[in-house]
């Protein structure tokens, strides 16, 4: 078995994937102020899909990439995008924004568990366990700066827990990819899986909200324009990182944990109402913890 590829290239690819996706959460509430949940998201990711056009390379490729890898667009498309975004954009408009970026960041533990009994080469290990335990434990006390025992905090949970179910659609999804055929251009494989998962929730969409309504406020669209460069940007890193050989899904996920400290640190700056307490400060601390856990560990090791 191959050892983890941990290059400094990679934790800094990493790093930057989950910077851009933690920042999505600020801008997903402003957008959500001028439209529909599904909509928003479904214009979203056919753009970020379209976006990525231009850095295909060789188009007539196309054709036999489709041909060859049409059941994994599908399935990724399906629970990468469709999934998981339909519950994440709807959960969204049940609670704040700090309290989503909290919420989300209890995808590494996700990740490494779905990862542990699907993958024979991705096992939990004593670091890991004790990294995804520091983690939880700060998104816990995180948790506890959106008050989650007052009235607000109760009416966020069937928010919370929507969310969740889009954490564990992102954990199928990221082993899919890391089961495909490593020869698939990644930027590729996002694009057409990103505009598909788009697609689906366009339908979804006309089904639920109707015909979508022109939006004509600036703010909207500045949002709507970011996020679909996030999508198109953060997503083809991560299809990159995972698709190198070592790269295991457990390791990069759980780099994850940074994502509610930065989404939440954005909240609390830009949107109006938001703020920190001594909890978030102390939970940011554990995730710093968890993070450097399993790094110091994996330095230790002597290279293959």
């Amino acid at each position: 078995m191959k050892s983890e590829n941990r290059s400094i290239k990679t934790v800094l690819l990493a790093l930057l994937a989950c910077f851009l996706w933690s920042t999505a959460f600020t801008f997903i509430k402003i957008g959500l102020k001028y439209s529909q949940p599904f909509s928003f998201a479904a214009f979203r990711f056919m753009l970020a899909g379209i976006l990525l056009v231009p850095f295909y390379g060789k188009y007539r490729i196309l054709p036999a990439f489709i041909k060859r890898h049409g059941k994994t667009i599908l399935l990724l498309g399906i629970f990468q995008t469709f999934i998981l975004y339909a519950f994440f954009y709807f959960g969204m408009t049940l609670v704040s924004g700090a309290t989503g970026a909290i919420t989300t960041g209890i995808s590494p533990v996700m990740a490494g568990i779905t990862a542990h009994f699907l993958l024979k080469n991705d096992k939990l290990t004593f670091p890991k366990i004790i990294s995804l335990f520091f983690g939880v434990a700060g998104v816990v006390l995180l948790s506890l700066g959106t008050e989650p025992f007052s009235s607000r905090g109760w009416g966020e949970l069937p928010g919370i827990l929507i969310l969740l179910i889009s954490c564990l659609s992102s954990a199928i999804g990221n082993i899919m990819v890391a089961r495909s055929d490593k020869t698939a251009n990644p930027v590729i494989l996002n694009s057409l899986q990103i505009f598909t998962g788009g697609f689906f929730l366009l339908i979804l969409s006309l089904f639920v909200e109707g015909i979508p309504v022109v939006i004509t406020e600036p703010e909207f669209y500045m949002a709507f324009i970011y996020l679909s460069f996030v999508s198109a940007a953060a997503f083809s890193i991560w299809f990159h990182l995972l698709k190198k050989p070592g790269v295991t899904v457990s390791y990069l996920n759980i780099w994850k944990f940074i994502m509610p400290v930065s989404g939440a640190i954005l909240s609390w700056l830009i949107l109006p109402g938001e703020k920190p307490s001594l909890y978030p400060v102390i939970g940011m601390g554990l995730i710093a913890i968890s993070v450097i856990a399993v790094n110091v560990t994996n330095l230790k090791r002597p290279k293959p």
